[in-house]
């Protein structure tokens, strides 16, 4: 259809040449023009459609020429008649009505060849077979020519990744494959209380002697001893830094929220050691496995079990009049537990196609890699420590760090402030299973 747009043009340049020319004359020959514009331009498509075919640029030049001059005679024989003021003669008419059934016909042809050039045009490329490669082949011709005798090497070519080049366009996920993260249980345990000062002091009981009796009439009565003292649960900070480079924070904007979560994510991980762990020196804060009464197994039980010495360890706080509300293990030891089995091979816990809520005796069972494995703690959390949050995590970013604006570098920090006060380490019973060396 491009070639019909180049008709039309030809046609209306001889049609400008004939209304030019009849202007100059005198003569208003508008209303002709407007009468058989659809006459002469079917006369330029049909002598265009008999003179060239469609797909050859050479001879479109060459019928286009023609036309041009076919148009002009036309129109200047059209204008000769408007001046003696003599209609179209009958043969004429004839003529228009013949060029009209062929107009009518050639734009049936070239929907046809448009529709045709459309679908090869949406056929994708076919890469040639090997079979198709040999029998093209130059060398597989010549050796037919020759009566079939004779052998030839050929160098078949396979599509790969590499020879597909730009074909093959690699898919962009913007989602982030960040490294494996743990779960923190441990501060769930306890009481948060917000705090705004750098320390936290509070009256810690230390000694209780009762000496309560009964008392005959004017009798002395006993003194019981209760003593305490100040105690002091310091504002610890557990802070980091990483850095990150100007065109990495404009060309990922979606890196800053990763490296933020990962620097989050990096200060849960001190602070559930130092909660379990903390051994009290420098900066550490005292921990509740440091802090803990040693296990020591109230009654005796012959061939005690995990699962026993658990239910045991539980006692002992009770006796201490600390009832417990939460089992802290490792990972491997709740697993070895979940795993133990009955004399006919039944799990004592549930149906492994099932889930079963982590609990033992009652009680919630926190299961951390944070605690050592063969380790257990048992105790009661909401009475015997508190948490406090001096500063809850927060992060920041600077330009303007060491020669980070000289190196086009940000420096990001996140950091917290807490304080952990063991207030009762009667209500912590703390021992191992002594199922490791």
């Amino acid at each position: 259809m491009k070639f019909q747009a180049k008709h039309f043009s030809w046609v209306m340049v001889g049609l400008a040449l004939v209304s030019f020319g009849a202007q100059a004359a005198g003569f208003d020959v508008s209303g002709f023009m407007t009468q058989h514009a659809d006459i002469i331009g079917g006369l330029a498509l049909v002598g265009f459609a008999g003179e060239v075919a469609v797909n050859d640029p050479a001879a479109i030049k060459a019928a286009l020429d023609k036309i041009s001059d076919q148009v002009k005679e036309k129109g200047e024989e059209a204008l000769a008649e408007a001046k003696k003021g003599h209609d179209l003669s009958q043969k004429a008419k004839e003529t228009a009505d013949e060029l009209l059934v062929k107009f009518n016909g050639l734009q049936a042809e070239l929907r046809e060849v448009e529709q045709k050039a459309v679908s090869r045009n949406a056929e994708p490329p076919r890469v040639k077979s090997y079979g198709e490669q040999i029998v093209e082949s130059e060398k597989y011709k010549s050796m037919m020519s020759n009566g079939g005798r004779g052998s030839f090497s050929l160098e078949l070519k396979q599509v790969t990744s590499a020879a597909a080049g730009a074909l093959i366009r690699p898919l962009y996920e913007t989602e982030i494959v960040a490294l494996p993260q743990r779960r923190f249980t441990v501060r769930d345990l306890l009481p948060v209380v917000p705090i705004a000062t750098s320390s936290v002091d509070y009256p810690k009981q230390t000694t209780r002697t009762n000496n309560a009796a009964t008392v005959a009439e004017s009798a002395a009565k006993p003194y019981s001893d209760y003593a305490w003292s100040n105690a002091t649960a310091p504002v610890r900070t557990i802070a980091h830094l990483a850095k990150l480079t100007r065109q990495a924070m404009d060309d990922a904007p979606r890196l800053i929220g990763e490296v933020d979560a990962e620097m989050r994510y990096g200060l849960r991980l001190v602070e559930e050691a130092q909660l379990l762990n903390g051994n009290g020196t420098g900066q550490n804060l005292s921990g509740i496995m440091t802090q803990a009464t040693a296990y020591v197994a109230p009654i005796t039980i012959a061939g005690a079990t995990s699962l026993d010495m658990l239910r045991l360890a539980m006692l002992q706080a009770a006796l201490a009049l600390y009832p417990a509300d939460g089992i802290v293990l490792s990972q491997q030891d709740w697993a070895r537990i979940q795993l133990q089995k009955t004399t006919d091979g039944a799990y004592l816990f549930a149906n492994p196609q099932g889930t079963v809520e982590a609990r033992l005796w009652g009680l919630p069972v926190v299961d951390t890699p944070a605690m050592p494995v063969d380790a257990f703690l048992v105790g009661a959390f909401r009475f015997g420590a508190t948490l406090y949050d001096r500063m809850g995590i927060e992060v920041l970013i600077s330009t303007e760090n060491a020669d980070d604006f000289e190196k086009n570098l940000a420096t990001m920090r996140a950091e917290e402030r807490i304080a952990l006060a063991v207030k009762r380490p009667g209500s912590f019973i703390a021992g191992d299973f002594g199922l490791v060396a």
